[in-house]
């Protein structure tokens, strides 16, 4: 005649917590005052442990309670089982968090045009079911935005080479996150850059010239924010740039230079938006400017993803 074994014990993961957190505290009275709960109630769990498990958990010490072998046993194993549980549960919030989160993002118009549609695209693609809200905004602009709760994610940019006559910007109260950086160009007419033939048309030739040789010129650039960066290196360069035109449309920046208006400076993210035929863009060296994620906070699942995805998408323009 066989005989069935018997059946494992059933451990309550809340009569696991009272055990872990006596053991961590070293009394009952103060593993109640941890839990909130009341001392009778942490004895009843554990009495019940004891009768679940089958064998002594705890023996009396004077007038307290020190654990048995099996009660240190138990409790390490505890600690172990209650620590798989939380990140099950973590896990489970972050993949209902990107089937139904949103994420909400600020973005500078050429980053817009070339790096957040590749971002969305592929968090979209891995996770369907996750909406995103888009608005165009220049970096203070994007930073007011994340810091009123407006949007999540604030995409700016700063420039790492050049002194400025402004203060940067204060990020200390962000999670900052490096997507992309970019070189920084001086764009000129073709016929003006290469009239030797169009192999240079595309910056293969001798560079650009140094600044200071384009003292003379006319000078297109942005909002007087947005010049800052001109006018610092020029202001190195020993002259104060005449600015003849001002557009902050990086479309409209090329058209004017490709008319024989003027010169201007423009980063690389603005030329891969979109690339006039008749003008030629000369990276200058050094020159360059980082695309920054800003953050407030522990990011949710939803958050969390797009920033990765905006790496990716940064990455990959780098190519």
């Amino acid at each position: 005649m066989s005989v069935e074994p018997a059946p494992p014990p059933h451990l309550d993961l809340t009569r696991l917590r009272v055990l872990a957190a006596v053991a961590r505290t070293g009394s009952v009275t103060a593993a109640a005052r941890e839990l909130h709960y009341a001392q009778p109630s942490v004895s009843h769990h554990l009495a019940r442990l004891e009768a679940e498990a089958g064998i002594a958990l705890l023996q009396r010490a004077g007038r307290g309670v020190r654990l048995t072998e099996a009660g240190r046993l138990l409790a390490a194993r505890a600690e172990e089982i209650l620590g798989r549980v939380e990140g099950a549960r973590r896990e489970l919030d972050a993949l209902v968090g990107l089937r139904a989160g949103r994420a909400r993002l600020a973005a500078f118009p050429s980053a817009l045009a070339t790096l957040v549609p590749a971002a969305v695209a592929g968090l979209r693609a891995a996770h369907p079911g996750l909406g995103v809200g888009l608005v165009e905004a220049e970096p203070p602009e994007a930073v007011a935005a994340l810091q009123a709760g407006d949007v999540d994610v604030a995409l700016v940019f700063r420039h790492t080479d050049a002194p400025h006559a402004r203060p940067a910007m204060d990020l200390s109260r962000f999670e900052v996150t490096v997507v992309h950086s970019e070189p920084i160009a001086l764009v000129r007419r073709a016929a003006d850059a290469a009239p030797d033939g169009p192999g240079a048309r595309d910056g293969a030739g001798d560079g650009p010239p140094p600044l200071a040789d384009l003292r003379d010129a006319a000078w297109i650039a942005g909002c007087e924010r947005c010049r800052a960066d001109l006018v610092a290196r020029c202001a190195t360069a020993g002259f104060d740039p005449r600015i003849a035109f001002e557009t902050d449309d990086y479309v409209a920046v090329q058209a004017l230079v490709a008319s024989g208006a003027g010169v201007s400076l423009l980063p690389s993210l603005a030329l891969r938006a979109h690339r006039n035929p008749d003008v030629v863009a000369h990276p200058l060296p050094g020159a360059t400017r980082e695309v920054l994620a800003l953050t407030v906070g522990a990011p949710t699942p939803a958050v969390h993803a797009l920033v990765q995805r905006l790496v990716e998408a940064g990455d990959a323009a780098r190519d």
